[in-house]
């Protein structure tokens, strides 16, 4: 768990994902485009990336991945990330973070 409290906290977006999660491309590829660049963990690439998978379902995020953090705090998984950016409210957490400045 403190692992990726401190992952979270040294970037404005951190996203944990796994390299075969079409969801987590998906998360990943929006962030992109609103012109962030995210610290990306890919769990099953990272040698304790059980660990870590344990720890984000043990903070509520189920399904594990993509679990997404702004601003050393976590946002949640894709469809509240998705949600966020449906209703307006992502590019305010997102500038309020420092992860965009327009």
């Amino acid at each position: 768990m403190d692992r990726v409290a401190k992952l979270a906290s040294q970037k404005a977006v951190v996203i944990f994902s796994k390299s075969s999660c079409c969801m987590c491309h998906a998360i990943k590829r929006l962030f992109y485009e609103q012109g962030v660049s995210p610290a990306i963990h890919e769990l099953d690439e990272e040698s304790r990336g059980k660990e870590m998978e344990w720890a984000l379902m043990r903070l509520g995020c189920n399904p594990s991945v993509p679990a997404v953090f702004i601003g050393g705090k976590f946002v949640g998984s894709a469809n509240t990330v998705m949600t966020l950016q449906l209703n307006g409210s992502l590019k305010k957490l997102l500038k309020e973070a420092g992860a965009i400045w327009l």
